[in-house]
């Protein structure tokens, strides 16, 4: 395989430097703002398995850019609200990679930025789906 232009570690680093990053211990005294939304951009499974941050509002990884924008048939209406959004994945980049895009079109928003295991290592509340 050809080399690519641009590595992944690459494009986190570029995101990162030009976004918003909530760190693990400012997030967990966020999470009981009424103005704040935590969205939790994992996988389904990786909910399942790990569990959440509760009372965050889950959005799976591909569908942010169609669900923040008004003009989508995807909109969802969290995203409407006057609110702070703080994203978050397992480590952190896949919600770097979406804050940057989402600010790019114009929805002001942040990450945590050493995620979810970070959250957990940090001894933050976590939630597990019911069976």
């Amino acid at each position: 395989m050809a080399k690519l232009k641009i590595s992944s570690a690459e494009l986190v680093a570029r995101a990162r430097a030009r976004i918003r990053e909530v760190e693990t211990q400012d997030g967990i005294a966020m999470m009981v703002d009424p103005d704040v939304v935590i969205v939790d951009l994992r996988d389904v499974r990786e909910r399942q398995r790990s569990g959440f941050i509760p009372g965050s509002f889950h959005c799976p990884r591909g569908m942010a850019e169609f669900w923040v924008d008004p003009e989508s048939p995807y909109f969802k209406d969290v995203f409407g609200e006057a609110k702070t959004f703080v994203f978050h994945c397992a480590s952190g980049w896949r919600s770097a990679l979406t804050t940057a895009t989402l600010n790019d079109m114009g929805f002001e928003c942040a990450h945590l930025k050493d995620g979810f295991v970070d959250w957990v290592k940090a001894g933050g509340p976590v939630e597990k789906p019911e069976d």
